[in-house]
Formats: structure tokens, sequence, C-alpha cells
């Protein structure tokens, strides 16, 4: 944020006086004031529909004992969630110009969402990925025409990288989930999220994309905020159906205890940094950034492992009460790693800091050992990190070091 005494200029998304279209420039890594689009915001609600049908089929399959087949299909359907969306948000992030054009196309983008969300449960289900690859090829067209418009507005090393993303696109590799035997799908899969994820650092060694770090960080932390959001709301309405159909109050009260301590600790322990300031350069935020897909495939994961322990406790899953645990254990685990990773461990001073996080995560999994008591238990011990984290906070922050350092004052868990 700029601190001259001149008012800074205005960097409007869609000023009034601009035509309807016009070139698709990038926009300023400094500028100031740069907050998140009302569009964005509708597309991520698109996106968070299509997690809660990809969960609630992971709760099915788990539910039905089918683990290692649900968790695989779960993993292969959040990840073209997961990549469109990132794919998007990187881009606004850079050229957003909020034209007809712009917003016609993330329309588009927006329309392949709900294509690809109609099919999840046929993915699930019937191992049929037609409605799931159409609606990916939709978004990842869109994309495509983006990044060619970005390359006619542009010259030289920009264009190079422009129309790198451009090509680079591998729609045509995803045909092979509808054509090859079922056996074969996994590891196409595989090798194509591989491929994908190599675009952007073969695209940008000739010119880095303009994002801003500051709206990336918002970017990523609302849908993070959206994702808990939708796990509790996924967690609510199972205990109140457990409630209302097998009235097992006394079943469920330590399950929506345990759950809300841990959702409420997951969102602590998340927003208790400002991580835009250690998104420097590429190689900080191509890390930070594909790291995420854990933060949002496992913050997603919790709510469909309560869904488990819910039906667990009133004798609709088939599947034992240290099974149902874990579904909700494991994935709480994995955030809380995934968040010291790549966030927490950056303003850590001390080994007592840097250890709380980590020494968390292991309790949490040992409490998959405690049978219906284990999600309180795992509430209660999330909960405490928390506490620790604010506490050893206080006592390693002197006067002198608060001055001027942002990270000091915050409570880091």
């Amino acid at each position: 944020m700029t601190s001259t005494p001149a008012p800074p200029p205005v960097f409007s998304a869609a000023p009034v006086h601009h035509r309807p279209l016009r070139r698709l420039t990038a926009r300023g890594r400094d500028e100031p004031h740069r907050g998140v689009s009302s569009l964005e915001l509708f597309f991520d609600l698109c996106f968070i529909v299509a997690m809660a049908q990809a969960g609630a089929q992971l709760v099915h399959a788990l539910a039905e004992g089918h683990t290692g087949e649900g968790i695989l299909n779960y993993s292969m359907i959040f990840f073209a969630i997961w990549w469109a969306w990132m794919n998007f948000t990187w881009f606004a992030s850079a050229y957003d110009n909020d034209d007809v054009l712009y917003r016609i196309v993330t329309l588009i983008q927006m329309a392949g969402v709900l294509v690809l969300t109609a099919g999840v449960t046929q993915a699930f289900e019937e191992h049929a990925y037609l409605a799931v690859v159409l609606g990916y090829v939709i978004m990842r067209l869109a994309m495509t025409a983006q990044w060619l418009r970005v390359a006619r507005s542009s010259r030289g090393p920009e264009r190079t990288m422009a129309l790198r993303y451009a090509v680079g696109l591998c729609q045509i590799g995803w045909l092979g989930l509808l054509v090859l035997p079922e056996a074969g799908r996994p590891w196409v899969f595989l090798v194509m999220a591989l491929l994908e994820m190599a675009v952007p650092l073969y695209a940008e060694r000739a010119h880095p994309t303009p994002w801003h770090p500051r709206h990336i960080a918002e970017r990523y932390g609302l849908l993070t905020l959206i994702v808990l959001g939708e796990t509790l709301a996924a967690a609510t309405v199972a205990v109140k159906s457990g409630i209302d159909e097998h009235e097992a109050l006394g079943e469920l009260l330590p399950i929506a205890a345990g759950g809300l301590l841990i959702i409420f600790a997951a969102w602590w322990m998340y927003f208790a940094v400002p991580v835009h300031g250690h998104l420097r350069s590429n190689r900080q935020s191509f890390l930070w950034g594909y790291g995420h897909y854990l933060i949002f495939v496992s913050g997603a994961a919790i709510g469909a492992g309560l869904e488990v322990a819910v039906e667990q406790a009133v004798g609709e899953a088939h599947l034992s009460a240290q099974s149902a645990s874990a579904a909700v254990t494991l994935p709480t685990a994995l955030f809380l790693l995934t968040v010291w990773a790549l966030h927490s461990r950056f303003y850590k001073v001390g080994i007592a800091q840097q250890s709380v996080l980590p020494a968390t995560a292991l309790l949490v999994v040992v409490c998959t050992f405690l049978g219906h008591w284990a999600v309180l238990t795992a509430g209660l011990v999330a909960a405490l990190a928390v506490a620790t984290g604010v506490t050893l906070t206080v006592l390693g922050t002197s006067p002198e070091r608060g001055k001027g350092e942002e990270s000091a004052t915050v409570p880091v868990p």
C-alpha cells in the first residue's frame, strides 16, 4: 500500500467511462486498494457447489465401506475442481479488466463448473466421466480464450508466456478417462495432473504474470472460509437429521461439539498470520498455491468425515467407530500440517512455537483410537493448540520487537 501524500490513482475494475470491450492488459502488482470483485465471489460459490457434491459422494462411499475407491474418486474430481479454480484465480489477479467479453467468458467457465457438478454422482457410482470431462473442457477452453486475448494485447516475452499458457492447457489428454479401461484411469489422472501443474512452470519462464500478492492471499483465504463454512453446514445438517430421525442426542452431542471445535480451530489457525508478505516470487507462490490443494481437500473432507461419524453413531454406516473417527481425525491432521508448512512456520520463533501444529496433528491422529470420544477429544486438542499458540506468541513478543513487525502482533498457533 502506498504512503505518498498525494492521493493514489484509482484502479477500478470497470470504470463507467470505459468501453464495453478493451484490451486485456496486465494490472499492476503494487496496485493499491485491490479487492476481490463480486464476479470472483460468484465464481467461488459455483465451485463450492461442486465441492459439496464431491463431499456428499465421499460420505456415501465411506459409509458403504468403499474407502479406497471413494478417496481415489474424490481426489480426482476435487483436483479438476481446484485446478480450474486456481487457473482462473491467478489469471484474474494479473489480467482482470472486467469488460463485457471477460465477464461472458468467466460466466461460461462457471457454466462448465455446473456441468462438471452434474456428473459427480455418475463418476462416483458408475465410473462414467463424460459430464465431468465435458465440464472441465468447457472451463479450460474458456481459459484458453482468455490467454489468447492477452497474447493479442501484448508483445515480446509477455506474448510468448500467454501463448504458452494457451497451447499448454491439456484438455485432450483428459479424454483418456473416457476411452481407457477403468484400471488405467488413475494412471491417466496422475500423468495429466503432473502435466497440468508443469504448464505454469514452463510458461512463466518467459515472463512472470503480474499477480497481486494481497489479492491472491485474499482469494485463497475466502475460498478456505467458504470451504470451512460448507463443512460446518454439512455437519450441522447431518447432526440435525440424526437427532430428528433417531433421537440420538447423547450419541451425537460429542461429535457435534468436537466437530465445531475442529472447524473453529481450523479457521483460527489458517487466518492467524498475514501470509501475503511471504508471496514475493514465483517459486514461493507456486509452492504455496499448489500446496493449497491439500488445505482445500482436507478442509472439505473434515465435513464429510463428520457426516460419516454421525451415520456410524446412529447405525447407518457399515464401518467401525475407529474407521469413522479416522474419517475426521486424518483430514484434520492433514489440514493442520499443511497450514503449518504453507503459513505458520514462516512466522514462528523458537522450537516451542514451531512444534505446536505438528504436535497437534500427531495428537489428533492418536485420538482416532478413542472410539466414540475421538471427535470430541480431537476438537479439544485443536482448541488447546490455539490457546497454546496464542500464549506462546504473547510470551515471546516484546514491546520493542512488536514495533514495526506485523507478524509479532498476530496470534500464531
